[in-house]
């Protein structure tokens, strides 16, 4: 039997070396983060100097956009190198990218969960086809942030003849992990988390690696208090556990189980929606739903979607996902993405991600920062700053259909909506739809190929990508195409004779079916 030992935060990150491959695992909003281990290295090193110069690798975002997360690693000469999927939880760390003080790298957020899951195998990195045709191809950026990273983690390679990227293996020295509660054995049980996410795939890279498995957990228990199907990670991966009784499911959250899909809670509080184009975009994506489909929902926009599904009561007629391993439920929204109350299913990210690129979505809602002539789409380098595309490029990539959701233009834009028309009274000062999107995030000519459907939906105009180009096919009542829309983007999109109008209902308050 392994000798697995409950000690103190402190002594636990005592563990970790200078130069380290440090794997952290969570989401938005406090989400399984390890939070106590965070600030227990961030404190070693403000009063050591130690460790110094680590690599960090993450799929999601991790952080509170202030103190917490990745910003707890963001310090000049403790982080040398980030491995990230989703950079937007941790402006500091965003800083230190622009200013080159550490390698900055982003890959695919699926990508980074079964890359782990690989290590741990033993084999010789992920071998797919996400991220063809993106900012990771190595035709392209290779997922190089900024100058400082000069290293090439991926690599394109041809089987039977078709293109695939190659993901180069990472083994991990140390992981910083949360679960629930782990017994005398080190056995570890999730069951009050909001999602699996890749805890497993995390610890056994780490453990395969011959690095060392850290987790925080809520409580001890007995030995022979778990049942079986309990312990999701085997107290034989696990190095050194850390209790914190005061654990949260996130960082203002105490304990929900409808979060944890322990139990059912009924009686939940209405969605409240107020008139926007915001709402006006989500309406016009929601119509090109069908019955029965498989779901994904992006951050942002497209979480307005899930909104007016479950505020109508249909979310019985589709199967929604999120990356994060749920299934079902009411989706939350904002800091709390990745959460869903009642959820009916929870499996692991990098199963998820199996589903996700194999094909098994029939449709993605996901947002847009930049929208170019050939229909790609940045969302993860915008003004500058390092965003990262989460699990973007996986979802974006392998759906059959994908509808793009986003305000027209941004930056102070006026407009008003009602009586079943918009009318723009200022447009904004920032152009989306433009030549060249600063980084591809999504391939239009790699979707034209793969013949994936395509839809660009914004608040005065819906476009559709086509062999010829991004064709405009549908205007809100009451806009000016010359003026509201053709002289507010930057390239002439294809215009066809039968152009039709937006619903007008889109205009009008909503009221659910």
């Amino acid at each position: 039997m392994k000798n697995v030992k409950f000690m103190s935060a402190s002594e636990a990150v005592a563990m970790i070396d200078d130069e380290a491959v440090v794997g952290l695992v969570g989401g938005g909003g406090g989400l399984v983060e390890a939070s106590k281990l965070h600030e227990a290295v961030e404190q070693r090193f403000l009063e050591s100097g130690h460790p110094n110069s680590l690599t960090c690798i993450h799929s999601l975002g991790i952080g509170d956009r202030q103190r917490r997360g990745m910003n707890r690693f963001a310090h000049l000469g403790m982080t040398r190198r980030v491995i990230g999927g989703h950079w937007i939880w941790s402006p500091r760390m965003q800083q230190m990218a622009r200013d080159n003080e550490i390698e900055a790298y982003v890959l695919p957020g699926g990508v980074i969960m079964q890359l782990m899951r690989e290590v741990a195998a033993g084999r010789p990195g992920l071998i797919t086809h996400v991220g063809l045709g993106t900012f990771v191809d190595p035709r392209l950026d290779g997922g190089r942030l900024n100058e400082a990273a000069k290293e090439d983690l991926t690599e394109l390679i041809k089987i039977d003849g078709k293109e695939y990227l190659r993901y180069l293996p990472i083994p991990v020295s140390v992981a910083l992990l949360r679960g629930s509660y782990a017994d005398e054995d080190g056995n570890i049980s999730l069951e009050e988390e909001p999602a699996n996410l890749d805890i497993y795939a995390m610890a056994a890279a780490a453990h395969n690696s011959g690095g060392k498995v850290i987790f925080q957990v809520k409580g001890k228990v007995p030995r022979n208090t778990f049942k079986a199907r309990e312990v999701r990670v085997p107290g034989a991966l696990v190095d050194a556990v850390v209790v914190d009784a005061s654990q949260r499911q996130g960082y203002n959250l105490i304990y929900d189980p409808g979060l944890s899909g322990e139990s059912y809670r009924g009686n939940l509080e209405k969605q409240k929606f107020s008139q926007s184009p915001r709402l006006v975009i989500a309406r016009r994506a929601q119509k090109e739903l069908v019955i029965g489909s498989v779901i994904n929902f992006g951050f942002g926009i497209p979480d307005q979607v899930a909104k007016l599904i479950s505020h109508e009561g249909s979310s019985g007629k589709y199967f929604q996902t999120i990356e994060h391993g749920t299934y079902g439920g009411q989706l939350m929204d904002g800091d709390l993405f990745g959460y869903a109350m009642n959820p009916t299913c929870m499996i692991d990210g990098p199963s998820q991600f199996d589903f996700y690129s194999g094909g098994g979505l029939d449709i993605a809602f996901l947002g847009f920062g930049e929208l170019d002539r050939n229909g790609n789409v940045n969302v993860s380098k915008l003004a500058g700053n390092t965003v990262g595309p989460g699990g973007f490029i996986d979802i974006a990539q392998n759906a059959r259909t994908v509808v793009f959701c986003g305000t027209f233009d941004t930056g102070g834009t006026v407009c008003e909506i009602g009586e079943g028309k918009l009318s723009i009274k200022s447009p904004g000062r920032i152009t989306k739809l433009i030549n060249d999107v600063a980084q591809i995030t999504f391939s239009g000519a790699q979707a034209l190929a793969h013949g994936q459907k395509v839809i660009y939906v914004t608040e005065r105009a819906v476009f559709e990508l086509t062999e010829l180009g991004v064709e405009l096919i549908e205007i809100a009542p009451g806009v000016d195409v010359k003026n509201d829309i053709l002289s507010c983007m930057d390239f002439v999109p294809i215009i066809g004779t039968d152009i039709a109008l937006m619903e007008t209902n889109f205009f009008r308050e909503y009221k659910a079916l």
